[in-house]
């Protein structure tokens, strides 16, 4: 109540250099921490694809790591956590995030990935890095409102840091939360946390990814014909995830009450499309198959089905970790089957891809083309503008996270809040 009656006899010049000063140092503070301990589970992710890529095996323990998982959020009471949907709802609805979120994302993701479920690293961190955020927001006293800026400071510093595209990151977690509405008081912080936690996981390691797309034709009425084709069949395909992973839960909970038969059913279906597609290109959150796409690699031309598929079977039954990298998977590989049927190059058309499947799980137009940018470079920036937009506008009100608000609608400048389908 002191530090309000404070701020009212400021001038506004004096208010803001106070906030500037303030955020500052707590933004790097987050930054530092949540970028030291999102590089832990970075290489953890890292060294868990490796044992599963050099130890194929590692897919028949599914059922022991999925009972582990399961364990572990009931014996902490976190059994109806609702991750990434929590961490939003506490920005926009006043929800609490247990510090226990971020310990049990950390170890569950890493069991998921070790014996390689179709799950990113994302996901988890914004869980991860919105748990971090919440909890330096207590240690610091701050009040509700400036604990909401510090958990999107720990969002936007953990996504850095593990995908390295600090612009992207420090844009998404100010977009994510409300579409039609930007959490401009979070600016400065975003972006001061997101950039340091770019550093110091740079400083420990972790490579910033970015992918060399080569040819990039001259931008003309056939070059934008085809990218308003894509965008459009990218909505399509992104709607299709979207439902897919909102109804394999479904399924999961019909058919099988106990979260324990959920894991463990979910488990034998995955192991069983393991055996049936054993070249594991699907396995995984991914990053192998779309490096596969960049460097011309053969790419089955129904790659991102079996990529949705797999996806929805292990996260639909309760395996953690995000949704981010399969989803940038699922765009490249469709990207890169239409390359073919539209006369563009495979390397743009994955790109394109990846970026319009992106916005349209995420509905975040802005932090998707910052994302672009960081990605894959500026030449390619007319299709990637025009993919995002088209396939932002087409994918209506679907997306992965169900808390996810829509403010104002995508088609007319009027008021409608409400959640995503």
């Amino acid at each position: 109540m002191e530090d309000k009656k404070e701020d009212r006899r400021q001038t506004p010049l004096a208010q803001n250099i106070h906030y500037f000063i303030k955020w500052t140092f707590i933004s790097v503070a987050i930054g530092l921490l949540v970028g030291a301990i999102g590089s832990v589970f970075g290489h953890g992710v890292i060294l868990a694809t490796m044992a599963w890529q050099k130890h194929h095996w590692t897919v028949y323990l599914m059922p022991v790591a999925g009972l582990v998982i399961v364990w572990l959020y009931q014996v902490n009471h976190e059994e109806k956590n609702r991750g990434t949907d929590l961490v939003l709802e506490s920005v926009s609805a006043h929800k609490e995030i247990p510090v226990i979120t971020a310990p049990l994302i950390f170890v569950s993701s890493i069991l998921s990935h070790t014996v390689s479920a179709s799950a990113g690293r994302e996901g988890a961190a914004l869980q991860l890095g919105g748990a971090l955020g919440n909890l330096t927001g207590k240690i610091l006293h701050l009040d509700e409102k400036d604990r909401k800026i510090a958990i999107m400071c720990g969002m936007s510093a953990c996504f850095s840091a593990l995908f390295g595209t600090p612009l992207a990151a420090g844009v998404f977690s100010m977009e994510v939360v409300s579409i039609g509405i930007m959490y401009y008081a979070a600016l400065v912080p975003c972006l001061f946390s997101s950039f340091v936690g770019a550093a110091v996981s740079g400083r420990l390691g972790l490579a910033a990814e970015h992918y060399e797309i080569g040819l990039v034709p001259a931008f003309d009425v056939q070059g934008a014909a085809v990218t308003v084709l894509l965008g459009m069949l990218c909505a399509v395909v992104g709607i299709l995830l979207c439902q897919s992973m909102h109804k394999s839960g479904s399924l999961y909970q019909k058919y099988f009450p106990s979260p324990y038969q959920r894991i463990v059913a979910g488990s034998v279906i995955y192991i069983v499309l393991t055996l049936i597609f054993n070249d594991r290109l699907y396995n995984g959150g991914g990053l192998h198959l779309i490096e596969r796409c960049f460097e011309g690699e053969m790419v089955p031309y129904y790659a991102f089905l079996l990529k949705i598929l797999f996806t929805a079977v292990a996260l639909g039954a309760g395996f953690k970790g995000g949704e981010i990298v399969p989803t940038l998977c699922v765009g490249a590989t469709f990207g890169y089957t239409m390359a073919s049927l539209l006369g563009m190059p495979s390397g743009l058309c994955a790109a394109v891809g990846m970026v319009c499947l992106f916005v349209s799980v995420t509905n975040c137009p802005v932090s998707t083309i910052f994302m672009a940018f960081e990605l894959f470079g500026f030449e390619a920036m007319p299709f990637f503008s025009i993919g995002v937009a088209i396939s932002f506008t087409l994918s209506g009100y679907y997306g992965l996270y169900h808390s996810q608000k829509f403010i104002y609608s995508k088609i007319r400048t009027e008021y409608i809040d409400r959640k995503s389908n």
